[in-house]
């Protein structure tokens, strides 16, 4: 519910408004701007009557909402969210770019990652420490010792690390050592570490479901919020399809439509979208052109080696090459790189 009060209001009338609303269950959400002033009422308001509200003082006007995301939804937070990393700004005109291996394999392998990105204009470094494959038979990655590998590139970069979390029980090791906490697919609606993930106050990376509607990818977000945290990033990875020849179906309008919703960030993933490495840099030109914030890149030195998804990981000579006419781009569609 979204209620517009009086532009004369009293510090002391609003004051009045917020503590009943308080004491009704309901958290007041404060999405004023310069020259209004507006408040969401957020939690269950199906017991308010809205003659009751405009009897309140510095009430002007009563609007029911029925969009089931509160938090998540551009409604209640008409500004668009810019998330801090370590002094890195994702959203805000910014096409911010996280670059590395699907997985980490070794000290050598991620070290050399990490500085071929870093030298190409990557702003943070990711890596797979654990990894979810549908064949239990498939490499699991380092686990710890891959979350160890990866603080020891972030030492020797400086670039910040993001990682995917697998369950509530790392939670604890990855807020102290991890910058941007991944969930994958495969956990969108893993709605306990959803929760616990929105007790902490570390960046979130949401990649969208593998089959989940728009709908359900901001619902899975609401749950992270609606336990405090805000600081959520979304990622869209493709969606599964009829289509076999590429691993996902891109939905390259995800982007309009989450900016549209929401004011959250929204990033695109063209290496598991495409599933090919020559798609990738097509792919990441549209991310820019669309209006995403950012794109997630798989990088690898060696991807016919690789432990984990060569066949989609650029070099890092083409990953450089693809950064330069991205930085060519940006400007062109008010972007800063």
């Amino acid at each position: 519910m979204i209620v517009k009060m009086k532009t004369d209001i009293t510090v002391s009338e609003f004051e009045n408004f917020k503590k009943k609303m308080e004491s009704l269950g309901l958290e007041v959400k404060d999405a004023s701007g310069e020259t209004f002033k507006v408040v969401g009422l957020i939690g269950d308001t199906s017991k308010l009557v809205e003659s009751d509200l405009y009897a309140i003082p510095g009430v002007m006007e009563v609007t029911r909402i029925q969009t089931p995301y509160k938090k998540a939804s551009r409604v209640f937070h008409p500004e668009n969210t810019v998330i801090d990393v370590c002094g890195i700004k994702i959203g805000g005109g910014n096409f911010t770019v996280i670059a590395g291996p699907c997985s980490v394999e070794n000290h050598d392998q991620i070290v050399e990652v990490a500085q071929a990105v870093k030298a190409s204009g990557a702003k943070l470094l990711r890596g797979g420490a654990f990894k979810p494959r549908t064949s239990p038979y498939a490499f699991q990655g380092l686990e710890a010792k891959g979350l160890d590998l990866l603080v020891e590139a972030k030492k020797e970069t400086g670039l910040p690390i993001v990682t995917e979390i697998m369950s509530e029980d790392m939670i604890d090791r990855f807020v102290k050592d991890v910058d941007i906490i991944q969930v994958g697919a495969r956990n969108m609606q893993n709605f306990h570490l959803l929760k616990a993930l929105g007790r902490t106050n570390k960046p979130i990376l949401l990649k969208r479901g593998l089959s989940a509607t728009i709908e359900e990818w901001l619902m899975a977000a609401e749950y992270i919020m609606s336990e405090g945290n805000d600081k959520v990033i979304l990622c869209e990875r493709g969606i599964r399809t009829f289509e076999k020849y590429t691993r996902n179906t891109l939905d390259i309008s995800a982007v309009l439509a989450v900016k549209e919703l929401s004011h959250l960030p929204v990033l695109i993933d063209p290496s598991h979208s495409g599933g090919r490495w020559n798609m990738v840099e097509g792919l990441s030109q549209a991310a820019l052109a669309v209006g995403a914030d950012g794109i997630i890149v798989e990088v690898h030195n060696d991807p016919e080696h690789a432990l984990c998804d060569g066949a989609q990981s650029l070099k890092p000579k083409r990953f450089d090459n693809m950064m330069k006419k991205l930085a060519q781009i940006a400007p062109i569609v008010d972007k800063k790189m």
